[in-house]
């Protein structure tokens, strides 16, 4: 839910406004523009027996989020290494005739498990912490800043790093309730969680490190970088590396979106980090520039054979289009939006949000894509009917 519950109102005015979108193509299409250099030839699926992965009666029944992180540092998978998939908020109980029955509970983030690249039942294992009383719980609780006991995560984007010691990362907002409603929250700072390789649920090893990296730009807005990850180095076999990881945020009702980077192996030496400014990688966060905008606020920036890179996002943040832009660098130029498929679940009255690309799940030739989906009465609806709020997937084929 994190900045997208805020961002739902602005989504579904927007969606009125934009009325032409309603005639968009549902299945596939050919990009064309008036600029070839961002041209890609493509078309688009859906995926059910992705979607329908998890479509579950019994534990893990919803949830948000979903980055998906290949455990061995690279996202070219080969079918034989395992994929972490995190999620936000969760759904714990068990489900009978579509409604959760009384005792489930949400927690604020949980893990799952993939040992295949094809979505079998047999090879997805999700995990929860228990507590004392084998309740439900949370892996990754706030310890650091002042406010941390009044806090929860909600997690962005990770990677394991094989230049530090095969350390995986993940970023994690720090969220702050302030009253008694679903959009009384602030997002007041971003931690990067730290876990040696082969930490195993309940990552009781974990590591917590208080990052800078929250911004508040007078112009653009306010928000956390941690929307997305690219590691563009030789050993995550990046095609065209620079040896940088990029991080990236969304900010502000425009959804502009603005990029980080640091050299791979000083990646928690905050001092070394740049941003972007239109012209530069300068050392001041607040003079950051949009790469580009109406992305949201979870994406994926991936690389592409022939060394351009692919952002796929959802239109606008909340919205029935799930989205591309071609990129010639990690930070552009990217060209127009393409809108490659519109989402069905609008017309059953769910919001979908938060899509991005699943390179680590993917085979080749093609990319496995994620979008979510909630309500506006979310905390009654979901009582109702336990389907709503889980990942959707899509595929997008790269035609020659």
């Amino acid at each position: 839910m994190k900045n997208r519950r805020q961002a739902f109102l602005i989504g579904i005015v927007v969606l009125a406004l934009l009325g032409i979108w309603a005639g968009c193509q549902t299945k596939s299409k050919i990009a064309t523009t008036q600029e070839p250099d961002f041209t890609l030839n493509y078309h688009v699926e859906e995926a059910p027996e992705w979607t329908d992965l998890f479509y579950r009666k019994t534990g893990w029944f919803g949830g948000d989020g979903i980055f998906s992180i290949g455990l061995d540092g690279n996202d070219q998978n080969s079918g034989s290494e395992n994929t972490l998939l995190i999620f936000s908020d969760t759904y714990i109980g068990t489900v009978e005739d579509n409604a959760p029955l009384p005792g489930n509970v949400m927690i604020n983030n949980s893990v799952a498990y993939v040992r295949s690249l094809d979505p079998d039942p047999s090879e997805i294992d999700f995990h929860f912490k228990t507590d004392q009383q084998n309740n439900p719980a949370t892996f990754f609780v706030p310890t650091t800043g002042e406010s941390a006991s009044d806090q929860h995560y909600w997690l962005g984007d990770g990677f394991v790093h094989r230049e530090l010691d095969n350390q995986l990362y993940l970023f994690a907002y720090h969220i702050e309730i302030t009253g008694p409603n679903v959009f009384d929250f602030i997002e007041p700072d971003v931690s990067l969680l730290a876990l040696p390789p082969g930490s195993k649920p309940p990552f009781s090893d974990q590591r917590q490190i208080a990052t800078p990296l929250h911004i508040k730009h007078d112009a653009l807005g306010e928000g956390n970088f941690g929307a997305g990850i690219l590691v563009n180095t030789s050993w995550a076999d990046a095609p065209n590396p620079d040896e940088y990881i990029y991080t990236y945020a969304c900010l502000g009702q425009d959804k502009n979106l603005i990029a980080a980077r640091v050299a791979s192996a000083k990646f928690e030496n905050f001092k070394d980090w740049r941003f972007w400014d239109g012209k530069s990688w300068g050392k001041d966060i607040n003079a950051v520039a949009p790469i580009t905008n109406s992305v949201s606020n979870e994406l994926s920036v991936t690389p592409l054979p022939d060394g351009r890179y692919i952002l796929v996002f959802q239109v606008l943040g909340i919205s029935d289009k799930v989205g591309i832009r071609i990129g010639h660098s990690p930070i552009g130029p990217f060209g127009p939006i393409e809108e490659i498929y519109r989402t069905p679940e609008i017309d059953e009255g769910l919001l979908p949000y938060n899509a991005k690309a699943h390179p680590a799940l993917s085979k080749r030739g093609e990319l496995l894509i994620s979008y979510n989906t909630i309500t506006f009465d979310f905390w009654n609806d979901i009582q109702k009917n336990a389907h709503i709020y889980r990942p959707r997937f899509i595929k997008l084929f790269f035609d020659q």
